[in-house]
């Protein structure tokens, strides 16, 4: 496992318990031992299963029950749509620790707001961008941090799949969809590996496979300067089988490449292997492109990546919190620098 584990786990508490939470966060908190205290849920059925199937202690009545009767040391898993993360954290003890999920609020207002109350209460907050800890991305960046493939200077990230939009309902009632829901984990990722970029271009727009939705593919393209290029390109509407879908993150250095396949978001949500490739180039010799085998996945092992981040900084164990909510902030402000690209519009071609 190439996570480093808490010394002293600490109990959770979920405040949902949708699709995510059972596909995702309790595997992860099975596989590292986590416990679990409690999960509640709008619709109690659903929390009721899941604690039926992974032997919870409890079922909270609502948000506020789980607040009050939680242990002290409790790390509070918000697993919910992005317009419940404001009212939650209003209530939420001072001082509380708590894994956010993402994206962190609709907008850059709400962004804001949680970001100047996460202050205000003294709360230790990480935003759950769990791309970071799938174990391919951990790999990729232990490798390019040891020199492996030289100064990066080109990285992508590239979505061609079919995604089952009707799986999460709520999307449908939001004004912005692809960008902060989905291609936000890219950005992140970028960021989290190149640093802050100079300006952004960007257009997401619908797809005619899912009308309902705001968007469903963007294009997005960061500045880093004369040297170093940086793009992210979803479509989530690509119907026609699998032959062409393609799902990946490449990094290109002066001395090789590396290309990691997230066969999560192919045949969604039951996924296919992913794939991790390495290319250095030898003096003489041509380029050779090497498989090496790779241990999990971003789902659920991301998961369990991030959670443990979190509770060893809590521990203290780790000066590091690297999804904390001021550095999520920064994510969020791209965001909506990219949308501020969309709304703006292209260059108008000048005809003679």
């Amino acid at each position: 496992m190439p996570y480093v584990l808490p010394k002293n786990p600490r109990p959770i508490s979920i405040l949902g318990a949708g699709g995510i939470v059972r596909d995702a966060h309790l595997p992860a908190y099975r596989i590292a031992g986590f416990p679990v205290h409690g999960i509640c849920d709008l619709e109690p059925g659903r929390a009721h299963a899941l604690a039926a199937a992974y032997g919870i202690e409890r079922v909270y009545e609502d948000a506020a029950d789980a607040f009050r009767h939680a242990p002290e040391n409790t790390v509070f898993d918000l697993a919910t749509p992005p317009d419940s993360i404001l009212p939650l954290l209003e209530q939420i003890p001072a001082g509380a620790a708590v894994l956010i999920q993402k994206p962190m609020g609709r907008s850059i207002e709400e962004a804001r707001a949680i970001r100047d109350l996460c202050r205000r209460k003294h709360l230790t907050a990480a935003v759950n961008f769990q791309l970071r800890f799938a174990p391919a991305i951990m790999e990729a960046r232990r490798l390019i941090e040891a020199g492996a493939i030289g100064d990066v200077h080109d990285m992508e990230v590239r979505v061609a799949v079919f995604t089952p939009w009707h799986l999460w309902p709520f999307l449908e009632r939001l004004e912005r969809t692809e960008i902060p829901l989905h291609s936000i984990h890219y950005l992140d990722l970028i960021r989290s590996f190149l640093g802050e970029p100079r300006a952004v271009w960007a257009r997401t727009t619908k797809h005619p496979g899912a009308p309902r939705l705001a968007s469903a593919r963007s294009h997005i393209f960061l500045d880093y300067g004369d040297m170093l290029q940086a793009a992210a390109t979803t479509n989530h509407g690509h119907a026609f089988g699998m032959r062409h879908q393609e799902s990946y993150v490449k990094w290109e250095g002066t001395r090789g490449a590396i290309k990691a396949r997230l066969g999560l978001l192919m045949d969604y949500p039951k996924g296919v292997a992913d794939e991790f490739e390495v290319c250095v180039l030898e003096n003489g010799r041509p380029p050779e492109w090497k498989t090496v085998e790779i241990a999990g996945s971003w789902y659920p092992h991301a998961f369990l990546g991030i959670m443990a981040s979190l509770m060893c900084y809590l521990e203290g164990s780790s000066s590091e919190l690297p999804t904390h909510f001021e550095d999520a902030y920064r994510t969020m402000e791209l965001v909506e620098a990219a949308y501020r690209s969309n709304d703006s519009g292209g260059t108008p071609i000048a005809h003679d």
